[in-house]
């Protein structure tokens, strides 16, 4: 397995059809997570624009959440193409975002109960993230790398 700066390249694992049909799901993951944070993102808009409560955690959370989607997906892109760091960072994320979603959202008087439950949702869809880069197809395409 040759290293040329961040890509490494794995052809023949990151070629196999497990290894693209893993990176696919976490796509389609990743898109819902992304279409969640829109949907809260929008109810938020039209909640403010109607005269309800729209507080600026709510505003500024859903923001970031929603573009946390983007970032998320990049790091898909750049591991499919063989970066073990943009791999490293997927899995990571997506076992921590979904702990501290959920976190939050116990946090009592917060946010209203709908906005935890729509934000605890799109956790759902990072909790798949996590336990399909934790799986058998993509960690035999990253395998840790040595220790200098």
């Amino acid at each position: 397995m040759a290293n040329t700066g961040d890509i490494t390249t794995a052809t023949a694992q990151l070629g196999d059809s497990r290894t693209q049909d893993a990176f696919d799901t976490v796509k389609k993951c990743i898109t819902l997570f992304g279409a969640v944070g829109a949907i809260v993102l929008g109810t938020v808009a039209v909640m403010a624009f109607t005269g309800h409560e729209a507080s600026p955690f709510m505003w500024i959370r859903g923001a970031i959440l929603f573009l946390v989607a983007f970032l998320l997906h990049r790091f898909t892109v750049r591991a499919a193409q063989g970066s073990y760091k943009a791999f490293d960072r997927l899995r990571t994320l997506s076992t921590i975002m979904p702990i501290a979603i959920i976190g939050v959202d116990l946090i009592p008087g917060l946010c209203p109960a709908w906005y935890a439950v729509i934000q605890g949702l799109s956790a759902l869809a990072l909790i798949g993230v996590a336990v399909i880069t934790r799986g058998s197809a993509l960690s035999a395409a990253f395998p840790a790398p040595a220790k200098k």
